[in-house]
């Protein structure tokens, strides 16, 4: 089966930039949200972008044009019955994605390929609320999906060797690079990258360094584009817990257990960026500064 018509659920950030790419990419898409509201922003989100890929001279009138007429918009879950894929970017929460996806195989046609953005918890547990095991993939886009290269493909026990060179073949037309995992906690990048980001947390409680040398150390020590402290604002400190008690829960590594700092910073609400405040203070998202924590 050919894809052609796909399915967004969740318009925020991650799905309005994967419904992007993939209007970009040529194909017919809708979007839904859980209510009208959030349903309006999110199409606003990629409008916006939309508007500035024409300010930079990226896509003309025409172009902006026809990838509009091929953005549609869906109030409820049976109005996606005739996408060939659907792609779940909602909270990272399983009960949420598990009511999702069975609600969703109730309204969509049988040959629908079900895809998952999460970043962390378990595709195959995800998977077993439809009956379509064969046809669930993982499908971790990074973020901002319109930026990153990367798209980490999941495979579980189950998943059809067709249904995933099908949608391996779907990230590359989406001009991405598809690199594939089996299904265990935090797949490939989150596995690796998570201890990495512990680690310096930890670095910051026991004293090691100040925030901003410990950053510096590793930018300029590494080469690395952002030092690890600023990355894990980006992210969430909010977002880095969560996924660090469940890649603690799957594996029982010491490597992954959240330090009492991060644990802190998230019950005060310093989750990074979003909030104005995690390890930077970035009331000027230009210039963030390290924030005064008596850490």
């Amino acid at each position: 089966m050919a894809i052609r018509n796909i399915g967004v659920i969740g318009c925020g950030t991650m799905g309005a930039g994967i419904a992007q790419i993939a209007l970009q990419a040529g194909y017919l898409v809708t979007v839904n949200e859980v209510n009208l509201e959030l349903l309006d922003k999110g199409l606003g989100r990629i409008y916006r972008s939309l508007d500035k890929m024409q300010e930079k001279g990226q896509i003309d009138d025409a172009r902006k044009g026809e990838m509009t007429k091929r953005l549609l918009s869906a109030a409820t879950l049976d109005e996606l019955d005739q996408c060939d894929l659907v792609i779940e970017a909602v909270v990272e929460s399983l009960d949420v994605k598990t009511k999702l996806f069975a609600a969703l195989d109730a309204a969509c046609k049988k040959g629908a390929i079900f895809a998952s953005n999460t970043s962390s918890l378990s595709v195959t547990q995800i998977a077993t609320a439809t009956s379509r095991l064969k046809q669930f993939v993982g499908l971790h886009f990074f973020n901002p999906p319109t930026l990153m290269p990367l798209v980490e493909v999941i495979k579980t026990m189950t998943t059809d060797e067709a249904v995933l060179q099908e949608i391996i073949e779907f990230v590359r037309l989406l001009k991405k690079v598809p690199i594939v995992a089996k299904d265990s906690a935090g797949f490939i990048v989150n596995r690796l990258l998570t201890p990495y980001l512990l680690d310096a947390i930890r670095a910051v409680g026991d004293g090691m360094g100040s925030v901003e040398d410990i950053d510096a150390g590793m930018k300029l020590g590494c080469n690395y584009p952002m030092g690890p402290l600023m990355l894990a604002d980006f992210i969430g400190l909010d977002v880095l817990y969560n996924a660090a008690n469940i890649l603690f829960e799957e594996y029982r590594e010491k490597r992954y257990a959240p330090p009492p700092v991060l644990k802190r910073l998230v019950i005060m609400g310093y989750m990074g960026t979003k909030a104005g405040m995690g390890f930077y203070d970035w009331s000027d998202p230009k210039k963030p500064k390290p924030a005064q924590l008596a850490i």
